[in-house]
């Protein structure tokens, strides 16, 4: 049942948190780790969920993929696109991550550069 997964997908912190992140831009496992400060396990572990479900796609680009909210499933679940722009915010972790987000934009480092950098540290 699709509608089930999706629902199902939802109910985990982490991808919330990882929705809230996309819904900015298109990011790739290594810069969703450093902002969330979780590992690359776990993150790719909700990410795959996420994918499953088919809430997020993928691009894959060299040595890295990138990933980003899938449109056609807001599309056809308007209550999803309006859940993630009405309450993510409201959520403390998401607004924490959102202002790591900014921090990281405004760094100018690239991903590859991120994981050895200490601006969340």
């Amino acid at each position: 049942m699709e509608l089930v997964d999706l629902i199902k997908a939802l109910a985990h912190e982490n991808r919330i948190r990882i929705l809230n992140l996309l819904r900015q831009q298109e990011l790739c496992v290594c810069e969703l780790e450093s902002i969330m400060g979780v590992n690359q396990s776990n993150a790719s572990r909700h990410l795959n969920k996420l994918g499953q479900a088919k809430i997020i796609k993928y691009e894959k680009r060299a040595q890295w993929v990138y990933y980003q909210i899938n449109e056609s499933t807001l599309e056809k679940y308007p209550f999803i696109k309006e859940l993630i722009e009405r309450e993510f915010d409201k959520v403390r972790e998401c607004q924490e991550d959102k202002e790591r987000l900014l921090k990281y934009q405004e760094s100018g480092l690239s991903c590859e550069e991120l994981a050895e950098s200490d601006l969340f540290a």
